[in-house]
């Protein structure tokens, strides 16, 4: 089990249905059909990361989250999980409102680009490598990095709201500093997230 993935369990309630993006090899959704009966699917474009889902009797299907969720019904899943991917699409903040059609909880997670060491490399005038951004400017996958501030402010903006959230170190624990200053020392953000009701009126 991947420790970027170990703080989130506890927000996905046993024997739930789960949609997982970017699921990569299955080892969340097996972790999970294993100690919490989930059902569900994965979302990956890797194909050796499709063949390992089969391989281990993962359902997958091979696609790319910038293409949407179009195939699935509003509220078809109890929860959709997008770990470590936030940073790497063409529209994130679309991405975010498929999640929450698609699911009736959201929980996003993705490298603070607020953190201390990355403002010291720019204040150096270099592009930041750290433990949870390791890649170079030339080689990385991500082209759109956010901070947790920026993050909260779409959140606010979009009437998405925030159930929970865990501030992290690269190490994946919490602190006083993470309290105070979460903007500053936080390296993983996790957020669990709900779309606002539509509330009908009888005609």
């Amino acid at each position: 089990m991947r420790p970027d993935l170990e703080p989130i369990i506890d927000w996905i309630r046993p024997g739930s249905r789960i949609l997982d993006l970017g699921c990569g090899d299955g080892v969340l959704l097996r972790h999970l059909a294993r100690t919490r009966q989930v059902r569900g699917y994965g979302l990956e474009i890797d194909p050796r990361n499709v063949s390992r889902c089969v391989a281990a009797g993962i359902n997958v299907i091979q696609a790319d989250i910038d293409e949407g969720l179009r195939d699935f019904e509003s509220a078809s899943f109890d929860h959709v999980v997008m770990t470590q991917a936030l940073q790497a699409l063409q529209r994130p903040d679309e991405a975010i409102a498929e999640i929450l059609r698609v699911g009736k909880t959201g929980i996003v997670t993705f490298p603070n680009f607020g953190h201390w060491r990355v403002r010291l490399a720019l204040a150096r005038g270099r592009m930041p490598v750290t433990p949870m951004l390791p890649s170079r400017w030339y080689d990385t996958p991500n082209i759109h990095f956010c901070t947790v501030d920026d993050f909260e402010a779409l959140c606010a903006e979009r009437g998405w709201k925030i159930l929970a959230r865990r501030l992290l170190d690269h190490t994946h624990h919490e602190g006083l500093a993470h309290r105070l200053a979460p903007n500053l020392f936080t390296e993983v953000a996790m957020y669990l997230l709900e779309a606002p009701r539509v509330t009908g009126f009888a005609t």
